[in-house]
């Protein structure tokens, strides 16, 4: 049925509509309805994506400040539990272990509920995917509150199952991106997985945060320090060794943010003990928790672990040279921190085949004095671990059997003068099919000839 149209009274222009005739303001609506449509058309420009990077990172700076906010409360709640809960080791104990198990639990049974794709750090996949290979469902939006929970809930737990953020919420922002551009393109014109995981989680939740409880084995782990925390006191350019030779600091009731580095020291033990007993522990540990089907980052806590290794390094050599290196006349003190520093980004490097992690050092510190020692260092780790092994993302593509088509390390190969014809096959069967009044005339090679014949009776019937 036409709409009846009308003329404003002593309008010579065109007919228009009685929704526009009777409507309230007209003038503005047009206005307000050609001010959209423009807007329209400048956003939604081809080759022109800045407000596409700009909400991106808007998104993702919101959703990263909103998950610490929520973890830090989560964390603060642990740490007050366990002051409070009396002096009772089996109540303390239980505090310390009920946190981590019960969130662990969680977040593998609420991620795996929903999705298996949110399990681990996305790094592999997501290698795959910039590779050309299509991966069913990998972007999904659905996946992204599965991620966002359950890495919220792994990282409640702090240090104790020694897991970070950066690979997942790396995915998290592809999975934004990826929500984004499908919205974008079409502005412009399953079933449940039951299994045991939560309990597998559950189980190796309790033997971490078991072996990490501070007045027993965590003693000599430094369990009470956050991540955070451990990055800072491992960075310190002060000597523990030489300041801890002529004194006994006391293991004080909670962590001092002024003095991070009594949660390394023990008499017994001294400082080269408690790092290289966290070096041994944290080393099955870590494996044992990258096994956990939940979202999880695994760069930080090898980074934490290369710092470990060259805090210790830089520890033996305070000790050899109290006094400093003398070269050239001038004394050159020994600074700890700056091996932690080069330990880090070395490890972090051999372990992910990469060099950034030097930058990604001196953006942590805020400085390159360092800048040479540092990048011969990961230089260095690279060169042997790329001779040795693949990186841990390519390895957990090989283990997972992910379409990924491996890097070819050399040029130098005999391949190149090969042509397609010195392997294909040129002797070509050919089949000559001729449709007549009288029926179907089939020619063929004499060895297909037996196989067509219930073809050709299939098509004479029809």
């Amino acid at each position: 049925m036409e709409e009846l149209v009308g003329l404003r009274e002593g309008s010579p222009g065109s007919p228009v509509t009685l929704q526009e005739l009777w409507g309230p303001c007209p003038r503005v609506r047009r206005g307000i309805r050609g001010g959209l449509e423009w807007l329209r058309q400048k956003l939604f420009r081809v080759g022109e994506d800045w407000y596409f990077l700009m909400t991106l990172g808007v998104l993702m700076a919101l959703i990263s400040y909103a998950m610490n906010f929520a973890i830090g409360r989560v964390v603060r709640a642990h740490k007050w539990l366990y002051r409070e809960i009396g002096d009772s080791h089996l109540l303390r104990y239980l505090s310390w272990t009920v946190y981590p198990v019960a969130l662990l639990s969680f977040s593998s049974g609420f991620s795996q509920s929903i999705t298996p794709f949110s399990g681990g750090s996305g790094i592999p996949e997501l290698k795959t995917i910039l590779s050309g290979v299509v991966l069913e469902d990998y972007l999904d939006i659905k996946n992204f509150g599965a991620k966002v929970v359950g890495l919220s809930c792994t990282l409640a737990t702090g240090s104790t199952v020694f897991l970070g953020k950066v690979g997942p919420f790396v995915h998290l922002s592809v999975m934004i991106a990826a929500y984004l551009g499908r919205v974008r393109t079409r502005t412009i014109g399953e079933s449940q997985n039951k299994s045991n995981k939560p309990l597998y989680a559950a189980l190796v939740a309790l033997v971490l945060a078991s072996v990490t409880y501070p007045p027993g084995v965590g003693r000599f782990l430094a369990s009470r320090l956050s991540m955070k925390e451990h990055l800072d006191s491992l960075f310190d350019n002060k000597s523990w060794a030489l300041m801890s030779r002529n004194s006994s600091p006391p293991w004080p009731a909670e962590p001092d943010p002024q003095n991070l580095w009594f949660e390394w020291y023990h008499p017994r033990f001294t400082i080269f003990g408690t790092l290289g007993f966290f070096l041994i522990m944290k080393f099955w540990m870590l494996i044992l928790a990258t096994t956990i089907p939940i979202p999880a980052g695994y760069f930080m806590p090898i980074f934490i672990f290369g710092a470990a290794v060259g805090r210790l390094l830089g520890e033996a050599l305070s000790v050899a040279f109290p006094e400093g290196i003398v070269a050239g006349g001038a004394v050159n003190p020994i600074m700890p921190g700056g091996y932690a520093l080069a330990g880090a980004a070395a490890f972090s490097g051999a372990v992910t085949h990469t060099i950034s992690t030097a930058l990604l050092a001196f953006e942590l510190t805020g400085q390159i004095v360092h800048a040479l020692p540092v990048l011969m260092a990961v230089l260095a780790a690279n060169a042997i671990a790329q001779s040795c092994q693949p990186s841990f993302y390519d390895g957990t593509i090989i283990v997972k059997k992910l379409p990924y088509l491996p890097w070819i390390r050399g040029r130098s190969i005999g391949s190149h003068p090969v042509t397609v014809e010195d392997f294909m096959n040129c002797t070509v069967t050919t089949l000559i099919v001729t449709l007549r009044n009288e029926g179907i005339h089939v020619r063929c090679h004499q060895g297909l000839a037996p196989l067509l014949s219930g073809v050709v009776y299939i098509a004479r019937s029809s």
